[in-house]
């Protein structure tokens, strides 16, 4: 699809990783609240998610619309702390790493979940599909000299 293909090569730039950080979020918050949850705007070029998490230091709650590559019909999701290939990890991910329960918003439901920080063997061969799912992260990864960080969430019981 040739808009696809010109959205990944704009998302692949160093512009787009400095502006992007600030306009995207801000976007999808508003429009999912506006929606009562049903629509997440950047979710219209990739599957999106509202990560609900709690703050490493703070213990607060934090809400972060994010991209995410959907496994197993639903059951579970793979997310990519990609930070649009800025240096540092995104906070989010700090998050997770402290406090594994999370909550997501997805496509309209709120789904108690569990996080996972992937490594060695399995998160190399998750990184082939996540290349495969959406290429420009391979640019993201390229620029940074961090492991992007990439976390697979599976659903638990609801408390």
């Amino acid at each position: 699809m040739i808009g696809t293909r010109i959205v990944q090569k704009v998302s692949s730039t160093p512009l787009f990783a400095k502006a992007a950080p600030r306009v995207v979020p801000a976007l999808d918050r508003a429009v999912h609240r506006l929606t009562r949850g049903k629509v997440l705007l950047s979710a219209q070029l990739l599957p999106g998610v509202v990560l609900t998490s709690t703050g490493a230091r703070s213990g607060l709650a934090r809400r972060t619309p994010l991209a995410c590559m959907p496994e197993d019909g639903g059951r579970g999701w793979i997310l990519v702390g990609s930070n649009f290939g800025r240096p540092g990890h995104p906070a989010w991910t700090a998050n997770l790493l402290a406090h594994p329960d999370a909550e997501i918003s997805w496509k309209g439901a709120d789904i108690p979940v569990t996080a996972r920080l992937l490594e060695g063997e399995e998160r190399a061969a998750v990184w082939q599909a996540v290349l495969a799912f959406w290429p420009p992260y391979a640019a993201y990864q390229a620029r940074v000299e961090r492991e992007i960080r990439l976390f697979r969430l599976t659903r638990r019981a609801e408390p």
